[in-house]
């Protein structure tokens, strides 16, 4: 229901790829698991970036909501052959899903922690792919009527809010730092349009936050730096930690991407660290 266009897209593909393309053969053969690799998405940005870019004309019944994927899928499947040397690469990773509007239900766990446990808190974030909600504390927020952030913040968050709205303490976010295996800088050109191309057909408003959010990269960098998540976290969690500072550990939408290796020692080193913790 929350996006009828993404849906139709799909259904297209699952209609229109077969083994007549390298494309079609790489995705039937797919050995790993591919609701948990994100199979469909990967496919979906790259129709979305041909379509977005004018090199997809034939589609634009689909992305318009104007049409339906069994009534194009002779069209469809003709696109499949004539791109599939440019569809190809986008199984090669997992989607980019950046979205600012997570730091919405981000930052409500962070008020609960900041009414638990006081207000100073250093933020890391694993999988932080393009750094987007490395920006939490310069949005501005509408929580179920908590605001948060600076007022004048060009990218406003205001989600739909149901039930009670969350504790009134602001935290202090004294530094934000993240890690991505493969970061991707969202200030280059090429890099923002791969973002906006993840971005949901349905979904018009992501455009413009997302677009806001990088040039907001673009007046000040974000921490982020390319490392393995579990090798990151274990070193993160070694530093020193000054007294009266919470340190928190989150992401949004990537712990499926890992092994479970990677999952057990992330794990351990939060339970080891959380151990160590004192009242301060």
């Amino acid at each position: 229901n929350q996006a009828p266009i993404t849906a139709q897209i799909c259904r297209a593909l699952a209609g229109g790829l077969s083994a007549a393309t390298e494309t079609g053969r790489a995705v039937l053969g797919w050995t790993g698991n591919a609701v948990a690799d994100g199979l469909a998405l990967r496919l979906v940005g790259g129709v979305h970036d041909l379509w977005l870019t004018g090199d997809a004309p034939e589609l634009d019944g689909l992305f318009k909501g104007e049409a339906r994927a069994d009534d194009m899928l002779p069209i469809f499947a003709a696109f499949l052959v004539r791109q599939d040397a440019v569809l190809l690469p986008w199984l090669d990773s997992p989607p980019q899903t950046n979205e600012p509007g997570r730091s919405a239900s981000l930052m409500t766990g962070l008020l609960h922690l900041a009414a638990r446990h006081g207000g100073r808190m250093e933020i890391i974030e694993i999988g932080s792919s393009a750094g987007l909600n490395l920006l939490i504390d310069r949005f501005h927020m509408d929580l179920g009527g908590v605001k948060v952030g600076p007022e004048d913040s060009t990218v406003q968050i205001t989600p739909e809010w149901r039930g009670s709205p969350p504790p009134h303490t602001l935290p202090d976010i004294l530094t934000v730092r993240g890690s991505d295996i493969q970061p991707m800088d969202a200030t280059r050109p090429a890099n923002e349009r791969r973002l906006l191309a993840y971005i949901w057909q349905d979904h018009p408003a992501r455009f413009e936050r997302v677009a806001k959010a990088i040039a907001m990269q673009r007046e000040r960098p974000v921490n982020l730096v390319k490392a393995d998540a579990a090798d990151w976290v274990e070193a993160q969690l070694a530093l020193a930690q000054d007294d009266g500072v919470m340190r928190v550990l989150m992401h949004s939408i990537m712990w499926q991407y890992m092994d479970e290796a990677r999952q057990r020692r992330i794990t351990d080193a939060m339970e080891a660290a959380g151990a160590k913790a004192t009242p301060d």
